[in-house]
């Protein structure tokens, strides 16, 4: 089977998953990705070996951004064939999209020609920021499936209980997560990983958000009694962790190893495209982006 071929549309503000995302399939030039404005990125990717390493069964072909000089940048960095001048020319040339861009609000415009053409698409989070914007971008699918959309935390093993972790904490009681910088783009990081733990928690009984300068909360009570404390920091100091509480014990989890999340991820939307069935439920997205609204207070 040939490698499925993919376009990668970019670039938000503070987002290097452009960079990140197709390095993961096609590998790098290592002189051009440290010009790429994001430090972290060339620092995890040589500690993995090309092609190797690589997602073998696509590479990202095309590329677009809103500055053709940054496209070109990407393509240069992340070994990509063509640079495109507008979104829609990729229709026709590739098996399938990743939007890499964070900046929710510019997400159906984007997506909708995709979808529309019956294309599979990963759109980066958070999908929406509100249940409605949500509910339509689904609604566009022409089959299940066809949308993939989530924080590559979902995968990080990092923020997985063994089975001993689990057995020493007891039933899940309480989870309080922090994130640095704003509740919008960093909030999903925990949100996603905090669900998946917290199986049986429930329907969404009670929620609360507030704000402090540039702090964000949402405190949320389940049917099951579980409480759950969302914080993102905005310009505080702050791990990207979950504190697991339990009827015995408890357990703090802290994010480490990007690399292995973002490839986890996209693995999973190729096997998505190639064997034509659906990774990520659409009510678990909407419950995400239920709990984002839930938490955008002014």
């Amino acid at each position: 089977m040939n490698p499925l071929k993919f376009g990668v549309i970019g670039l938000s503000a503070g987002n290097g998953h452009p960079y990140s995302w197709s390095a993961i399939f096609n590998g790098y030039d290592p002189v051009a990705m440290e010009g790429c404005g994001f430090p972290v990125i060339p620092r995890y990717l040589e500690q993995h070996q090309f092609p190797e390493e690589a997602i073998s069964e696509g590479k990202v072909t095309h590329v677009w951004a809103q500055d053709k000089k940054i496209a070109a940048h990407i393509a240069k960095a992340a070994l990509i064939d063509n640079v495109v001048d507008h979104c829609s020319e990729m229709i026709g040339q590739v098996d399938g999209v990743l939007l890499a861009r964070d900046d929710a609000e510019t997400h159906l415009e984007f997506a909708a020609p995709f979808l529309n053409a019956g294309i599979p698409i990963y759109i980066d989070k958070p999908l929406a920021l509100s249940v409605a914007e949500a509910k339509q971008l689904i609604g566009l699918q022409q089959y299940s499936g066809q949308l993939f959309s989530c924080s590559a935390l979902r995968y990080a093993e990092e923020f997985k209980l063994s089975e001993a972790d689990s057995a020493k904490i007891g039933p899940l009681r309480h989870i309080h997560a922090t994130v640095p910088k704003d509740w919008d783009k960093y909030a999903p990081h925990v949100i996603e990983p905090l669900l998946l733990l917290a199986n049986g928690r429930g329907a969404v009984e009670r929620t609360q958000a507030w704000r402090h300068k540039s702090a964000t909360t949402l405190s949320v009570e389940y049917s099951s009694g579980l409480q759950v404390l969302v914080s993102a920091m905005g310009s505080s100091s702050a791990p990207l962790a979950l504190r697991v509480m339990g009827e015995i014990g408890w357990k703090d989890l802290f994010f480490q190893d990007s690399y292995s999340a973002f490839k986890s991820a996209l693995f999973e939307f190729v096997q998505g495209i190639i064997h034509r069935d659906v990774r990520i439920e659409p009510d678990f997205m909407l419950e995400v982006v239920n709990l984002i609204e839930s938490g955008r207070v002014q």
